[in-house]
């Protein structure tokens, strides 16, 4: 499996959200590659929009790594159309990026906010995985007060900077968590066939 809990070994670069957002897409239904940008799209407009040379670069590591397979070729105008479908490496690999918190650090929402959508459309618990970031959180926070406890006033600064950030990210899970209903009926209700 893979080296990383948080890494696939498809991932273009360490804490790509992009690879496993992918994997929930496929999870949910076998897809062709432009129905997996359209949906990306329409789900994760937030972020920076998916050009179709990532979406297939992206499945390609994917499939190297066995955690998506082809599912069917169809003939159409041009090049033939591949439908992917996730692997069993693949669902275990996303189970665990989903589970995982991660780091707490500044601008961690892009991440955060597709892991709730991704939970909430496999039917896992986003309310766990807040509860998990939460606590991460939580003990960063620790962390750096003792940081500015001990350090020079640099340190303290810096602590301070980082802080002011996570008490943000705290803000935004507390007010996500009491919203969750809301969203999981937008979010299933987006892209159901």
């Amino acid at each position: 499996m893979s080296e990383h809990a948080t890494t696939p070994r498809g991932a273009e670069r360490p804490g790509s959200a992009v690879p496993y957002a992918l994997l929930g897409l496929l999870e949910e239904a076998p897809r062709h590659g432009y129905d997996l940008k359209r949906e990306y799209d329409a789900l994760f407009h937030h972020a920076r929009p998916l050009k179709f040379g990532q979406i297939y670069a992206t499945l390609g590591r994917l499939e190297r790594d066995g955690l998506v397979a082809l599912d069917q070729h169809e003939p159409g105008h041009g090049p033939d159309r591949k439908r992917y479908v996730i692997t069993g490496d693949g669902v275990d690999d996303l189970t665990r990026w989903l589970q995982a918190p991660e780091r707490p650090e500044p601008y961690l929402q892009s991440t955060l906010f597709t892991k709730i959508v991704l939970a909430l459309l496999s039917d896992r618990s986003a309310e766990a995985f807040l509860d998990s970031q939460r606590a991460a959180h939580m003990l960063r926070m620790r962390e750096l007060t003792a940081l500015k406890q001990r350090g020079s006033l640099i340190d303290g600064l810096l602590a301070d900077q980082a802080l002011f950030h996570l008490e943000a990210d705290l803000r935004w899970i507390d007010l996500t968590q009491a919203r969750l209903d809301k969203l999981r009926a937008q979010v299933t209700g987006s892209i159901r066939p």
